[in-house]
């Protein structure tokens, strides 16, 4: 659990400007907005892959923010501003492994009506739960086995190549066993609940915190999550006390929960 804390504290990439170009989905027969993934990955990989022009004109004129953020945050090549960038970016990609790396995540991820399906869901619940939390948009990347998830202003970006499945040949060259097993399919969604919720509750001064306290910090993002999944995917000790406490704490909100900067009555939970 320590692990996670760390990487969840230190993996997460924020989009700090706010003029998004992704458009929210709206679900016309309810006036409720749809999640669902946009495909921002199928321009980066027509860029990367081919070369065309028109591709990456698109990427930077319907997703600026985005591209911004990949070039200069994630893979961190230079400034978008530099006039020798699309070359660079472009360049970058030309590694045989990063090749082969694109047209498997485009291949895998063909279709993701299953993603768009459980994302929706997943954030229908948490909304009943906490009916201000604002709806993020949601977009696929590719990342160069960088980031998994990008969390932005009211925004989540998918590193597809980050989710190729525990077996995939090339991950054995970089990853340790027990990270394998989170780079599937089925942790994309559960993921994105994470990260997301972490940046909208954050532990505040928490390198100052006892380790036990940060602990119990994600435990408690893991159990909402389990709450919008409608299913204990996550699961260790401190996910456990949350359990305990909130069974209970009957009258106490979800969202009191995440709010709670006060530990000692889980701490309490978990020595029952």
């Amino acid at each position: 659990m320590r692990k996670i804390c760390c990487l969840l504290a230190m993996s997460l990439v924020l989009l700090t400007a706010c003029d998004l170009k992704l458009k929210p989905l709206v679900d016309e027969t309810e006036g409720e907005q749809r999640i669902e993934v946009c495909r921002y990955d199928r321009l980066e990989s027509q860029y990367l892959t081919t070369g065309d022009f028109s591709a990456l004109q698109q990427m930077n004129m319907d997703y600026p923010i985005e591209t911004r953020t990949l070039i200069e945050d994630v893979l961190r090549i230079g400034e978008v501003n530099d006039p020798q960038i699309n070359h660079k970016f472009l360049a970058f990609f030309q590694d045989s492994t990063l090749q082969a790396i694109v047209s498997d995540a485009e291949s895998q991820y063909a279709n993701m009506d299953d993603i768009n399906a459980q994302l929706d869901k997943a954030f229908k619940r948490l909304k009943v739960h906490i009916p201000d939390i604002p709806m993020p948009q949601v977009y696929a990347q590719i990342s160069a086995l960088d980031q998994s998830i990008v969390i932005g202003d009211r925004s989540i970006g998918i590193s597809l190549d980050k989710y190729l499945g525990k077996d995939y040949p090339l991950y054995k060259k970089y990853y340790l066993p027990s990270q394998l097993e989170t780079m599937s399919r089925e942790y994309i969604v559960p993921d994105c609940l994470s990260f997301y919720l972490l940046s909208l509750y954050p532990m505040h001064d928490f390198e100052m915190r006892p380790q036990l306290e940060c602990d119990l910090h994600i435990g408690k993002i893991m159990w909402v999550c389990n709450v919008a999944l409608g299913q204990k995917f996550f699961k260790s000790r401190y996910v456990n006390a949350v359990d305990k406490y909130m069974n209970a704490n009957k009258s106490v909100s979800i969202e009191a929960l995440l709010k709670n900067n006060d530990y000692s009555s889980l701490i309490k939970m978990m020595k029952l």
